[in-house]
């Protein structure tokens, strides 16, 4: 029988902000007819989370989630030496006599409470009045009510990106700690579902009806259509109650940015003095002196700004954060957990970015994109669901 073969094992390490990174060392890899056995060493402050990717096309696409996995693999493994995972490849449809490149990913691990991550946050449910996109409310007031979630404190990282998506596509690439930008909407759900599936959480988006695994999605599901109303991006459809990570809806980004149940009402996602909280236009942007040759041109690296009542950074300033919702006029009467219209040609950004005025990183502003437009100040961050 040939065997399954592995030339060499890549090692990826998540650094977490403001703590220490977790490395992987030492690996080994010895393979028999049925198995592949990685042997390595795990140095980490604290248990991690370990998982693995393989690539069978010499490490351009590291797209395959093996399942048949067993030993120090998954949720809270302790720091030390001589791990080991056993991989069965031929019980996850692998090829016998095909080579095949495997990568470890060490990610900091869930904390078994109510954080749930490190870099995430609870956001108590409750009841917001909704302004309109100029700031003022509407009369009679529109209130809006939403249960309880998850959402990262940060905007997603050029560091957290590659590790899951494998490439960084940033215009600004020289600190990992940036956030990741030059990423469009479509982008952003196959990161949410491939980084569940690689934590073995349940992904919350389908594709038609091709499932939750972007390598069954068929070739051109990212793209718009060529004619209006580039209605591709409509048949992506979102399990509301699956545990994966997720892009937030419009309202769960308001909420968030405006500090949920401890808002102050703040212009400013966290203060009224824009400089305090956002990367804008004019520290980060052309309002810089010497415009894009001052050194602070351009993203910086995520929460180096003063967090919002909640505890997040960046809801407004350094990139616009893509959202679930289609872009169109808000809806009239009070809503409950809404998750906006189910046609349309764009979708929502909200907060603002690098180069762009105060009047953009306001809390109640809301832009727009295509769905498969890129930008040099768009990225997002993650939200999942509270149990």
């Amino acid at each position: 029988m040939k065997h399954i073969l592995v030339t060499s094992i890549l090692l990826l390490l998540n650094l977490m902000l403001f703590a220490a990174a977790p490395v992987v060392s030492n690996v080994i890899v010895t393979s028999t007819p049925t198995n592949v056995t990685i042997n390595y060493n795990l140095s980490a402050d604290a248990a991690c989370k370990i998982s693995i990717l393989v690539s069978a096309d010499n490490g351009l696409n590291y797209n395959i989630i093996p399942t048949t996995l067993s030993g120090d693999i998954g949720d809270q493994i302790a720091p030390g030496l001589n791990k080991q995972i056993v991989w069965i490849p031929l019980d996850d449809n692998m090829i016998e006599g095909t080579n095949y490149k495997i990568k470890i990913i060490a990610r900091d691990n869930p904390i078994q409470n109510d954080e749930q991550f490190t870099s995430f946050l609870k956001v108590e449910g409750g009841t917001f009045s909704r302004q309109e996109w100029d700031g003022s409310y509407p009369s009679p007031p529109v209130m809006v009510t939403l249960s309880s979630f998850y959402i990262d404190r940060y905007e997603i990282t050029q560091n957290e990106y590659h590790a899951v998506m494998g490439v960084n596509p940033s215009y600004f690439p020289s600190n990992p700690n940036r956030p990741v930008e030059q990423v469009y909407w479509f982008n952003a759900i196959e990161y949410c579902n491939l980084r569940s599936m690689q934590e073995r959480l349940t992904p919350a988006y389908s594709y038609s009806s091709f499932g939750t695994n972007p390598d069954s999605w068929p070739t051109g599901w990212d793209q718009w259509v060529n004619d209006y109303p580039y209605s591709n991006h409509e048949l992506v459809s979102c399990n509301w109650g699956a545990n994966g990570y997720r892009l937030p809806t419009e309202m769960e980004w308001m909420f968030a940015a405006k500090g949920g149940n401890q808002s102050q009402g703040y212009t400013y996602s966290g203060s009224n003095t824009i400089g305090n909280v956002a990367w804008y236009s004019s520290n980060a942007g052309y309002g810089l002196p010497g415009g894009s040759s001052h050194p602070d041109y351009g993203t910086h690296s995520v929460g180096t700004k003063d967090p919002n009542e909640l505890g997040t950074f960046d809801m407004s300033g350094n990139v616009w954060e893509l959202c679930w919702d289609i872009c169109d006029s808000y809806p009239s009467g009070n809503q409950t957990n809404p998750t906006g219209p189910v046609s349309g040609s764009y979708r929502v950004l909200r907060g603002g970015g690098w180069g762009n005025g105060a009047y953009n990183c306001t809390v109640s502003n809301r832009g727009y994109v295509g769905a498969s437009d890129i930008f040099c100040n768009v990225g997002f961050r993650c939200v999942r669901v509270f149990p």
